[in-house]
């Protein structure tokens, strides 16, 4: 585990979050439900008036919840999809520019670019909550939504370790489990893992509804657990894809080609083998990673080198902890 070191706690600090859909919602239930001072804006009236109504401090006007974020030294986070985030980091910047500002989107090259262009002095420390359903909106909100999820926090080298050490805590808060990472190094990940599963599963709902309705019906596990991410509503999809759009076609590319290698084999061979050998290699190490929650060790945060030593462990498969839940 993490040595201690003398990084100030945060656990006081009141959290601002911009967009209460699914993430943003599931947050700022998590976080009230749990005592913390969390308060939220989305621009869509029903779902404030949703909020509201069941019990959490949510507003429609965006200015006012910045000057209040700015009052508290609240940190900001951004929960809106990609195309929405310049005019929210603009915000931030005319009204909240001195408050530390992260957010759960699923690409990190591209928001941290568009703080940069839009906030340059930002103290900004990207994250990304590996957590979600196919439903979106308030009404789909969990609070339970990210216990034990991975939580990505982006760990540059020139990152402040107080404002690192705020985010990861607020990640920890919400019963995220945190991984360091580089931007990039995170982007080509989810390309992997995430983002190239959703094309994948469109195919597969695609090829299988234009099949029959007698394929549909006899649809079971394999279809459904294969496909259930396609039901997420495709604009949201287009955002998080288009967003990480150079990862995302190098692993589509591989994907292409190991379908087109294992299509080859079976039409002149009679044979699978390769493909499913692999994937079935490739599952069982997952599980074994997944299974493992390998803790990171011998790390101060602020130290020499700190930042450089927690992503080279986070890419053995081990995860952060703050010492004693502190």
């Amino acid at each position: 585990m993490c040595h201690a070191d003398q990084v100030s706690s945060s656990t006081a600090r009141p959290v601002c979050i911009l967009g209460l859909g699914l993430i943003g919602g599931s947050l700022l239930r998590r976080l009230a439900d749990d005592g913390h001072r969390a308060y939220g804006y989305n621009r869509s009236t029903p779902t404030v008036t949703e909020a509201t109504a069941a019990g959490y401090d949510a507003t429609g006007d965006l200015s006012a919840v910045l000057a209040r974020a700015a009052d508290e030294d609240a940190i900001v986070v951004l929960a809106t999809p990609v195309p929405a985030l310049a005019a929210m980091v603009a915000a931030v910047a005319e009204h909240a520019p001195s408050c530390l500002l992260t957010d759960v989107v699923s690409v990190k090259t591209e928001v941290a670019a568009v703080v940069a262009a839009g906030h340059p002095g930002a103290r900004y420390v990207g994250g990304h909550p590996m957590a979600g359903t196919a439903h979106s909106g308030w009404a789909a909100t969990d609070p339970d939504l990210f216990v034990g999820a991975m939580w990505m926090v982006s760990t540059p080298d020139d990152v402040d370790p107080t404002d690192w050490r705020a985010v990861a805590e607020l990640a920890h808060r919400a019963g995220a489990v945190v991984v360091p990472a580089a931007d990039d190094a995170h982007d080509r990940a989810v390309a992997a893992i995430s983002h190239n599963p959703h094309l994948t599963a469109a195919v597969t709902a695609a090829v299988g509804a234009g099949e029959s309705g007698l394929a549909l019906r006899l649809a079971a596990g394999s279809f459904r657990d294969g496909t259930r991410v396609a039901g997420t509503a495709p604009e949201l999809q287009r955002a998080m894809l288009e967003g990480n759009a150079m990862a995302l076609l190098n692993t589509l590319s591989e994907t292409i080609d190991r379908l087109v290698a294992a299509r080859d084999q079976l039409r002149d061979h009679g044979s699978v083998e390769v493909l499913v050998a692999d994937g079935h290699r490739a599952r069982r190490r997952y599980e074994e990673v997944a299974a493992a929650q390998v803790p990171i060790t011998e790390v101060t945060i602020g130290a020499d080198g700190w930042a450089a030593e927690l992503r080279r462990q986070a890419h053995l498969g081990r995860t952060w902890l703050p010492v004693d839940g502190n």
